[in-house]
């Protein structure tokens, strides 16, 4: 990874406080502009739109923020709709909820929306997903996988995200559903991409300078393919064990920084 992230990215790893302390969103809120803030909430992901756009509305809303518009693009007719282009357009900040990321790419990939996506991250907008919404910030995807289990070949499948954060793969829910296994096997079949586990009601920013800072309650777990000195991904057949020696792994919680071009932990003062 070398200067390839342009924007700035908070990704959440689903289960987000938004009663309490609300330690994610209020940072979100911070980040887009308090008061000044326009976010939009954007529904792809879920096809219960209505009920999660109004939660999400209703949240920011008692953050501070004037400013909240609900997108429910819902088609790839929406999504070449210039009124949602504007909308996105207008942003400071845009929120994707959970749901099932394949419904992201599927429906936003090569239309309009998608372009100005990655227009709004070119000039530094905010973007933030959660869950699903997180899964899809990069630019290979988890998007099905077994949890709780021992790896194997068939523990995971990918496909491609939205490419905003190279180099990485994503996956959400990470230690309360057991989702080691299946990132192994991400990590196994592209050992040049960084593994990065989100728990719930914890998050990543990350930074321009190819850095993130760990936000919330639980940890981040960071799988590094690289220093990998055998494995046998490529020879199993799909229901067999993996076998995979050297993965280096980082576990970090809230305040530490990750440097990922030299995938190291940046050390506190």
């Amino acid at each position: 990874m070398g200067d390839k992230v342009r924007g700035n990215l908070i990704i959440i790893g689903g289960a987000e406080d938004k009663e309490n302390k609300c330690t994610i969103l209020r940072k979100v809120v911070e980040i887009a502009g308090g008061e000044q803030a326009h976010l939009v909430v954007l529904t792809t992901a879920t096809q219960l739109p209505q009920e999660v756009g109004q939660q999400y509305k209703k949240v920011f809303t008692q953050l501070g923020v004037k400013n909240v518009t609900v997108l429910n693009v819902d088609s790839r007719e929406d999504a070449n709709n210039p009124k949602n282009v504007e909308h996105i357009n207008k942003a400071t900040t845009i929120f994707f909820t959970g749901g099932d990321q394949l419904r992201i790419t599927s429906i936003l990939g090569g239309t309009l929306v998608n372009q100005v996506l990655h227009d709004a991250y070119q000039r530094g907008i905010l973007i933030v997903g959660t869950s699903a919404g997180a899964s899809v910030m990069s630019s290979t995807m988890i998007v099905e996988g077994k949890d709780s289990e021992a790896a194997k070949k068939c523990t995971v499948k990918m496909a491609p995200g939205l490419g905003l954060l190279e180099e990485a793969i994503i996956d959400q829910h990470f230690d309360q559903r057991g989702r080691i296994g299946r990132l192994l096997c991400g990590v196994a079949q592209n050992p040049y991409m960084l593994g990065i586990g989100i728990d719930e009601d914890t998050a990543i920013r990350v930074f321009p300078g190819d850095y993130f800072e760990v936000i919330g309650t639980n940890a981040v777990t960071i799988l590094d393919g690289r220093t990998i000195k055998s494995s046998n991904v490529s020879e199993t057949k799909p229901d067999e064990l993996l076998q995979i020696s050297n993965v280096t792994l980082h576990v970090i919680p809230q305040g530490f920084k990750f440097d990922m071009k030299t995938r190291e932990l940046i050390m506190q003062n």
